[in-house]
C-alpha cells in the first residue's frame, strides 16, 4: 500500500473518531471555542515589533478532507468540520480581535503585524469566504501602525486578481502569503509529506505574487524540519538546501517549522511504533547557523513544542535555555555569541546520531 493510501486511511479514521466523539457529547463546543488568539514581541521585516496571532475556525483544510492531507498536520483535529457562514466567521473574528485590543494597547506600538491562521488556506474562498476576507482586511486598514498582514495558502488558491483586490484594501501595508513549501526536495514533499505541491506550482505561485507591483505583496516559505522517513543528517541537508532554493525562486522570508507529533497523523503512527522522533534542538541550531551564512532574507525558527515529549528535544538541562536563545536569535536575526558557544553533554549523542544515523538507516533518535 502506497504511503498516500496509508495516510488517507489514517486521516479518515481520525476524522471519524473526531466526529463520533463530538456527537457523543451532550454539550457540543460552540464554534467560537475553535478560535484562539495571542500576541507578543516578534520579528517583523525591518524591526522587532508586536504581533497579534489569530486562528479562525473553518470547515477544514480541503486538501486534508479530500486527499488525506499532510503526514504531520493536525488541522483537521483543530477544525469543527462543518459548514461555517461568512457572518459566523466575521463574528468570531471580531471576538478574537476585540479580545486582543482589550489585552493590549496596540496604539502604543509603532510596528504591529497580524498573522491569520485558518486551519487550511485563507485564500480558499470555500474555507474563508471572500466577504470575510474583505471584512478582515478593511478592519486592519483602520490601524496605521499595522505594518504587515500575513496569511497562509496552498498555491492553487493564489490568484492574481484576488491578491490585488485584498492588497488594495491595505494599500500601505505589507501583504505576505505564506506557502507550505516544506522542502525543495520533490520526492520528500510528495511522497513523505504528501503535500500535493510540485516545485513548478510553487514557483508559479511565487511568480504570481512577485508580479504585483502596485502593492507590497510578498511570498514567504514555510519549511518543515525533519519530515518522516528522513535521518537527522538528511533533515539538516534538506532544510539548508530548501532555504537556498526558496530564496532563488523569489521568496522574501523563511519560517522553519520543526516537526511536532500531532495525534491522528501518519507521523503520530510512526512515532508510537518507534519509527520516528522529532528533530533534536541541536539540529535546529545547526540549520540556523548554516542558513544565516547562505541566505540574505529574514529567517525564523519556530520554537513551538520545544522541550515537550512530542516536540524537538535535547535534554532537561538545556531544552528551555536553548529555546530562549533561539527566540533571541529570531529577534536579532543573527547567531548570538551565547547561542554559538552554548554546549551541553547531550550534544555528543546528537553528533553520534548525525554520524551513524544514515549507516543504521534510522529516523528515530537515541534520546533519553
Amino acid at each position: 500500500m502506497k504511503l498516500q493510501e496509508v495516510n488517507k486511511s489514517i486521516r479518515q479514521h481520525s476524522i471519524e473518531n473526531i466526529i463520533n466523539k463530538r456527537d457523543r457529547k451532550k454539550d457540543k463546543k460552540p464554534l467560537s471555542a475553535y478560535a484562539t488568539s495571542w500576541s507578543g514581541e516578534d520579528r517583523l521585516y525591518d524591526s522587532v515589533g508586536f504581533t497579534i496571532f489569530i486562528v479562525l475556525p473553518t470547515s477544514g483544510c480541503e486538501w486534508a478532507t479530500k486527499s488525506g492531507g499532510c503526514t504531520m498536520c493536525s488541522y483537521i483535529a483543530d477544525s469543527p468540520l462543518m459548514d461555517i457562514s461568512s457572518s459566523q466567521l466575521i463574528e468570531i473574528f471580531d471576538q478574537q480581535w476585540n479580545k486582543q485590543l482589550e489585552r493590549n494597547d496596540i496604539d502604543s506600538y509603532d510596528n504591529v503585524a497580524v498573522k491569520l491562521f485558518a486551519s487550511g488556506s485563507f485564500l480558499n474562498t470555500n474555507e474563508v469566504p471572500l466577504k470575510t476576507q474583505e471584512y478582515i482586511f478593511n478592519k486592519f486598514n483602520e490601524y496605521d501602525n499595522i505594518k504587515e498582514v500575513i496569511v497562509e495558502s496552498k498555491p492553487e488558491y493564489i490568484n492574481r486578481d484576488l491578491l490585488i483586490n485584498l492588497a488594495s484594501l491595505i494599500p500601505d501595508k505589507i501583504f505576505e502569503i505564506g506557502i507550505g513549501l516544506e522542502t525543495s526536495n520533490e520526492e520528500t514533499r510528495l511522497n513523505k509529506i504528501n503535500k500535493g505541491i510540485t516545485n513548478k506550482s510553487f514557483e508559479k505561485s511565487v511568480d504570481t505574487i512577485n508580479s504585483i507591483t502596485e502593492y507590497d505583496v510578498r511570498a514567504k516559505a514555510y519549511l518543515l524540519v525533519k519530515p518522516i522517513l528522513l535521518s537527522e543528517k538528511e533533515a539538516i541537508q534538506e532544510a539548508v538546501e530548501s532555504a537556498k532554493y526558496a530564496q532563488s525562486v523569489g521568496v522574501k522570508r523563511l519560517s522553519y517549522c520543526p516537526a511536532t507529533v500531532h495525534g491522528g497523523t501518519l507521523m503520530d503512527y510512526l512515532w508510537k511504533h518507534g519509527s520516528y522522533n522529532p528533530p533534536w534542538i541541536w539540529t535546529t541550531i545547526e540549520i540556523l547557523k548554516q542558513v544565516r551564512n547562505t541566505v540574505d532574507i529574514p529567517v525564523i525558527m519556530d520554537t513551538a513544542g520545544f522541550g515537550t515529549r512530542r516536540g524537538p528535544y535535547n535534554c532537561k538541562k538545556c531544552n528551555a535555555k536553548l529555546k530562549n536563545l533561539i527566540i533571541d536569535s529570531n529577534l536579532k536575526q543573527e547567531i548570538t555569541p551565547e547561542l554559538e558557544e552554548f554546549t551541553c553533554e547531550c550534544k555528543t549523542r546528537w553528533q553520534a546520531d548525525l554520524e551513524f544515523g544514515d549507516m543504521l538507516n534510522s529516523t528515530s533518535n537515541p534520546k533519553t
